[in-house]
């Protein structure tokens, strides 16, 4: 059976799943090979319209819908039982594009990604918990195929190697009543093979939806949210949370900071937060939602709740036992068992109000908008994941429908209507790194208490992790094209530009050609040593950010072979960023180096990161 598509037309074989596309241009492409599932034999193909058909696969209790979507070919499975399928079975020589973290790009035949010590092949990641949108892609010139799969809860994407050693992609979908998983969607969309357009595909079908949300509209909302454009991020500790270390800040020039502070025993006082709002900053405390201690024992503040919160509200596994929570510490506690009571004990916004007593004006709760879900067994407040994601999505449009500007840990798609910025989805998190940061001997611990090593001490990466993570032939921004001018996104609040010395150079690049702000962790002794490069690249990132910020990324594009010199368009044209990765001069433009122009500019302005140190 065929169905149009933009582009095109898709060719869907019922027996077996597999469908091919004719493009405009004469050219056939595979989308998707057979299932790796047997599905058994097909009942009759009916048409519902010209553009909707249906039909059975009795054996496995599933039901085919095929439907065109704004001009993508989606298709849809339902289950009558419980079942498991493997589809769609993908893959081409090209490139494979991941939204893992920020966005990778990885052609198929590099054996870093299909044979190295961080290969791809053979690893499986979960598509609603492990990617931060639910999509890949394949390129290969100037074709490519999106593949989008709104039914992200219960589908995993496994890498193998084929036959002639490129890298293939098996998605798996897991039909689960208890789940509320019975549906799988997968849509497919022909693209022009640049490697961010699954993502920009992405953009446009939340769009459709009225699911993207819009930082122009969050201003509005909470005029506040402004001081986010054009703003660094840091952490302060030690005197750098005090009323003179504001203002030390603000006296080298920076004119722009999100500050944040630990829940520990010596949080920002009102004094350094009024401080700190004069100078035109927004500040706020950390906390999660998701841990619960003993209150006898609990080390942190955070995980301390009155009354049985602790242990009554722990999410329960089948068995009736416990979730331990991170870290081996306490339970993760049920977003279901705090809607349930919120309404009446109100003990989330009795917690934020505490929390924000000393006149903070931001808020980053961590956790909330991450893939993290959990299936709750317990009689007194049963969950799905999906129940959850729900929760936590209710929860954060509360806080920031309360005034508050609020931020998360590395946000999903899902969750960029209800957040203003997220530390972490723009750090291509690669295996290996959790194993270093539990390493204390190198990566550092919790002391001294003003200024923890496990924040202050630099650490070199190895050198196959450092390529996996910051190599910038393989990055692209699939989070930026998707969600820029929806929300701000920062790296994970652990690696700090300051952390990682030998990566400054590349990460201050890749911060600044995808107009998104560095992530800074600061002391007294740490602006003293850093403070003149700290503001110095503030005030380079401020303009841009302020002019394209709320504006969508419209253009990405390697502009030399060996992919190391990069250009992205803003706004249609008001922010063009240009950053050379290499060590040889291009076109003018010196290795190490980026070239920004505002619409209206004369000339380019210059930053060469590794002049400021």
């Amino acid at each position: 059976m065929t169905l149009a598509v933009d582009g095109g037309t898709a060719r869907i074989d019922p027996a077996t799943l597999a469908i091919s596309a004719r493009g405009d241009d004469g050219r056939t492409r595979r989308l998707t090979a057979s299932a790796a599932t047997d599905l058994g034999d097909p009942g009759p193909v009916r048409r519902a319209a010209r553009d909707r058909a249906r039909w059975t696969y009795p054996e496995r209790g599933l039901t085919a819908t095929a439907y065109t979507d704004h001009g993508r070919l989606a298709l849809t499975l339902t289950a009558t039982r419980d079942t498991k399928l493997r589809w769609p079975v993908t893959g081409t020589k090209g490139s494979l594009q991941l939204p893992r973290g920020e966005g990778l790009d990885v052609p198929t035949a590099d054996p870093f990604w299909t044979s190295g010590e961080q290969r791809l092949t053979g690893t499986t990641v979960d598509v609603s918990a492990d990617l931060t949108l639910p999509l890949w892609g394949y390129s290969a010139g100037r074709h490519g195929v999106s593949y989008l799969i709104p039914t992200d809860i219960g589908t995993s994407l496994t890498f193998g190697k084929g036959p002639d050693g490129h890298l293939r992609t098996t998605a798996a979908h897991t039909f689960d009543k208890g789940e509320g998983t019975r549906a799988y969607t997968v849509t497919f969309a022909l693209t022009d093979g640049t490697p961010v357009a699954p993502a920009a595909d992405y953009r446009a079908y939340l769009s459709e939806r009225g699911r993207l949300g819009s930082l122009k509209e969050k201003i509005r909302r909470n005029p506040a949210t402004k001081r986010l454009l054009g703003a660094a991020h840091a952490y302060v500790w030690g005197q750098a949370r005090t009323p003179a270390g504001i203002r030390r800040l603000r006296a080298l020039g920076v004119d722009g900071m999100w500050l944040g502070y630990d829940a520990g025993p010596d949080p920002m006082g009102k004094e350094a937060v009024a401080a700190a709002r004069k100078a035109g900053y927004l500040v706020g405390p950390y906390d999660t939602f998701a841990n619960g201690q003993d209150p006898k024992t609990a080390d942190s503040p955070t995980s301390v709740w009155p009354g049985r919160v602790y242990p009554d509200f722990c999410v329960r596994d089948a068995d009736g036992r416990p979730r331990t929570g991170f870290g081996g510490r306490g339970c993760y506690l049920s977003s279901a068992a705090f809607e349930r009571a919120e309404p009446t004990r109100h003990l989330l916004a009795h917690r934020t109000r505490a929390m924000v007593q000393n006149g903070a004006d931001s808020y980053f709760l961590d956790v909330d908008a991450t893939g993290e879900l959990f299936r709750d067994h317990a009689a007194a407040h049963p969950m799905t994941k999906a129940g959850d994601r729900a929760h936590r999505l209710a929860r954060m449009r509360r806080i920031a429908g309360s005034g508050l500007v609020l931020g998360s840990e590395s946000a999903q798609a899902w969750a960029n209507e209800a957040v203003a910025f997220d530390h972490g989805s723009a750090t291509p998190v690669a295996d290996g790194l959790w194993a270093l940061q539990k390493d204390r001997e190198k990566w550092g611990g919790y002391y001294p208490e003003a200024a923890p090593g496990v924040f202050f001490k630099p650490v070199r990466l190895p050198a196959s992790l450092s390529k996996a993570m910051y190599d910038p032939r393989y990055r692209v921004p699939l989070y930026g094209t998707a969600l820029h001018g929806a929300t701000v996104s920062a790296e994970r609040w652990e690696l700090s530009y300051e952390k990682l010395p030998a990566e400054k150079t590349r990460r201050a690049l890749l911060a600044m050609l995808y107009d998104r702000p560095l992530n800074h962790v600061l002391d007294g002794p740490t602006l003293a040593r850093h403070g003149r490069e700290i503001a110095a690249l503030q005030k380079y990132f401020a303009p841009l950010h302020r002019a394209a910020g709320t504006e969508r990324l419209t253009s990405f594009r390697f502009l030399s072979e060996d992919r190391r010199v990069q250009r992205t368009v803003f706004g249609g044209g008001r922010l063009t960023v240009t950053a050379n990765f290499g060590t040889a001069a291009r076109d003018g433009l010196p290795g190490g180096c980026v070239d920004a122009r505002l619409r209206g500019d004369d000339r380019p302005r210059r930053l060469c990161p590794a002049d400021l140190r």
